[in-house]
C-alpha cells in the first residue's frame, strides 16, 4: 500500500475562494494550520511511511492537498487538469514531480483530472470517480498509462431545493459532496494470494449502479461499510493506509472500531484547520505507488 507520500507545506493555505462544498465559512489560521500539517507529517511517519517534502505553491490557496497533483506508479505521474482555482499547480507540480526523477504525462487539455484525489490505486485496480473533477476519459487514459485495470465509479450529484444539479460557481463544474472518490471510499490493504483485500465506502454517496459494482468484487475485497454521517462529518474515509496502520479522523468512531476489529493499528491526528479547504488526511499525500 502507502510506503512513500508527497507532501508540500500549509504555509500558502487558505480558504478565500470556495470551490467545493466542505469549504468553512470562518477563515484559516494559518499558524494552527501549520502546526497542524507539521503533526500530520510526523503522525505519517510514525506509521512507517516515508515523506518526500516539497514547498507548496505560493499562487494557490489549495497547494497544501497535493493528492490532486497527479497519479503516479512507477517513474510515470499523470499530471492533473485542476480548477481554474488552482490551475498555476498543475506547472507547479510538474517542476516537482520532474525534479524527483519521474516521467510526467499529460492528459488532454480539455479534460478534467483530480489525480489521486480521483483515482485510487489498490493491487492491480484504480478505482476511480467520475463527473465532477475527472472525466472518465481521463480516468481511463490513467489507467492504460499506468498498467491498472479500471474500476469506474459515480458519486452522488448535489442537488438544490428542487432537486437540480448544483453547478459550484468558483469552478463552472457540477458539484457533489463527494467531489472527489476519496471522500466516499478508502483502500485498507491490497488483495493478495493469501488474504482478501479490504475497502471502507460509504453507500450513500454512490448511484445504484456503482454500489452494484462494489458488491460484485466481494470474491476479491471484504467491504467495511461507512455511515453517510461519518462520511461526510468527520471525512472518514479521506484516510492512509499501509495495510496494517491506518491514519484517519479522530471523529469516525463507528470505522475506527471496524478496522481495529480486523488486526489494523490506528493513529489520529488533530485535523481542524486543515480541513476548511474540504480536505482531509488522504488529500494531503501523494502516493508513488509501485
Amino acid at each position: 500500500m502507502n510506503t512513500t507520500v508527497l507532501m508540500s507545506s500549509a504555509r500558502y493555505f487558505s480558504n478565500e475562494l470556495q470551490i467545493n462544498p466542505y469549504y468553512a465559512d470562518e477563515p484559516v489560521d494559518i499558524n494552527a494550520a501549520v502546526r497542524e500539517h507539521d503533526q500530520l507529517r510526523a503522525t505519517i511517519v510514525q506509521a512507517g511511511i516515508a515523506v518526500r517534502q516539497v514547498e507548496a505553491p505560493s499562487d494557490s490557496q489549495d497547494g497544501v492537498y497535493t493528492a490532486n497533483w497527479a497519479l503516479i506508479r512507477g517513474n510515470k505521474a499523470i499530471l492533473a487538469r485542476l480548477p481554474q482555482a488552482r490551475k498555476t499547480e498543475e506547472a507547479w507540480a510538474e517542476r516537482q514531480l520532474q525534479a524527483l526523477g519521474l516521467e510526467v504525462i499529460h492528459v488532454p487539455e480539455d479534460w478534467h483530472f483530480s489525480g489521486q484525489g480521483d483515482a485510487l490505486p489498490c493491487g492491480k485496480y484504480l478505482f476511480c470517480g467520475q463527473g465532477y473533477r475527472s472525466d472518465p476519459r481521463a480516468t481511463s487514459f490513467a489507467a492504460q498509462q499506468l498498467g491498472y485495470e479500471l474500476v469506474q465509479l459515480q458519486a452522488v450529484p448535489l442537488l438544490d431545493t428542487v432537486g437540480k444539479p448544483v453547478i459550484n460557481q468558483a469552478s463552472g463544474w457540477p458539484d457533489s459532496f463527494y467531489y472527489d472518490i476519496d471522500l466516499a471510499i478508502s483502500m485498507i490493504r491490497e488483495p493478495s494470494d493469501s488474504h482478501k483485500g479490504i475497502i471502507a465506502y460509504c453507500p450513500a454517496a454512490f448511484t445504484p449502479e456503482s454500489v452494484k459494482t462494489l458488491e460484485g468484487m466481494t470474491d476479491e475485497f471484504d467491504f467495511i461499510i461507512v455511515s453517510e454521517q461519518e462520511a461526510t462529518k468527520a471525512f472518514a474515509c479521506n484516510l492512509l493506509s499501509t495495510g496494517e496502520t491506518v491514519v484517519m479522523s479522530a471523529n469516525a468512531p463507528e470505522l475506527k472500531a471496524n478496522l481495529e476489529a480486523r488486526g489494523l493499528k490506528i493513529l489520529t491526528p488533530k485535523v481542524v484547520e486543515l480541513a476548511k479547504g474540504g480536505g482531509f488526511i488522504r488529500c494531503q499525500t501523494l502516493s508513488f505507488n509501485d
